[in-house]
């Protein structure tokens, strides 16, 4: 009797009432709109809200994948620095946190590296994950940027970054502020090797970042409703006193006050930067096509189709003895006349 009690009941009753186990990622809802949508959907629609056009997070792995052709990348590898160099402890270990977040992410730090082919060119990406500790610099983080730029200007290929950050890691105090510096001097490598830098970015850009790597780019690129300030403005109202302007620090506001170049709809993004490295480059530009998704809409909202596609003409560069010179019909058209004056 107590085998039927103890074994053979128990798993009878288990048959019975075990209910089966649903992924808690099953179904997503849109934080503009409410909307509920199917997580394979949102996925197969690069994590844009079909509805209402809403930019969701995505990993940075995810990033890297839709950028390069076929969606294949090697992984350029990053020095190991100190895990724990402070001992920090507040309500856990650090260094737990920090096992948990590459559980999370299956990533070591905030910030994945890749090298690989954009439309047949090659270039360096690296991307910020926000879900590791809020995509937060640390010495990793800024160890892994500083790599991937010193790998552009070792293979001379553009750096592109997708910028997604809470600021610095505070449980790294001084260590994680000394990144900014470092991540400037990197920057500035680039700069003497002539190489184009492009910046991406993304919901949020907030912090250190901003105040470094983020804003030294030569194009400064953000996607439709992304957050990007220093300071959040939660924190300046209250500093101020004062109501701010709808859509503050919000990316179409940056836009408008000429703190950015362009905004620009994820699905569109590939095809962007893949012209801008073209022109940069002063390669051949990939031609221009029809975005794979898209309605023209940011966040549900219609948007100026000139600050949105900016980069959308078929701009064609010149050579540098070319740049300054006129040719002969242009010259005669634009010449008035001998007997008019000149204005």
């Amino acid at each position: 009797m107590n085998w039927i009690n103890n074994v053979v009941r128990p798993k009878i009753r288990s048959f019975l009432t075990t209910k089966r186990e649903v992924p808690e990622n099953l179904w997503v809802k849109c934080p503009e709109t409410g909307q509920m949508v199917f997580y394979k959907d949102l996925e197969a629609n690069q994590f844009v809200v079909p509805g209402s056009n809403y930019h969701m997070k995505m990993s940075a792995r995810a990033r890297l994948t839709s950028l390069f052709d076929g969606g294949t990348f090697e992984t350029v590898p990053v020095p190991a620095v100190a895990q724990d160099p402070l001992r920090f402890r507040d309500g856990r270990r650090y260094t737990d946190r920090l096992k948990d977040a590459r559980t999370k992410t299956s990533l070591e730090d905030a910030v994945l590296i890749g090298e690989g082919t954009l439309d047949g060119r090659q270039v360096v990406a690296a991307a910020q994950d926000f879900e590791f500790m809020g995509g937060s610099l640390g010495m990793a983080a800024g160890e892994a940027v500083i790599a991937g730029m010193l790998r552009a200007v070792q293979l001379k290929t553009p750096f592109i970054l997708f910028a997604a950050s809470g600021g610095a890691r505070m449980q790294e105090g001084i260590l994680s502020l000394m990144q900014m510096p470092r991540t400037t001097i990197a920057v500035q490598r680039l700069r003497e090797a002539k190489l184009p830098y492009i910046v991406v970015m993304t919901d949020p850009t907030t912090g250190g970042v901003t105040a470094s790597y983020a804003m030294l780019g030569d194009v400064h690129i953000a996607e439709p409703g992304a957050l990007i300030c220093f300071a959040g403005p939660r924190v300046i109202q209250q500093t101020i006193r004062e109501q701010l302007p709808d859509g503050f620090q919000r990316a179409e506001y940056l836009l408008e006050h000429g703190m950015i170049d362009m905004v620009v709809h994820r699905h569109k993004m590939r095809e962007t930067l893949s012209r801008l490295v073209g022109l940069l480059m002063h390669g051949a530009p990939v031609q221009a096509g029809k975005g794979r998704h898209g309605n023209g809409k940011v966040n549900g909202s219609l948007v100026d189709g000139k600050l949105i596609e900016s980069t959308a003409l078929e701009l064609e560069p010149v050579t540098e003895n070319e740049r300054f010179k006129a040719q002969e019909g242009d010259a005669a058209q634009s010449a008035p006349p001998r007997d008019q004056p000149r204005t």
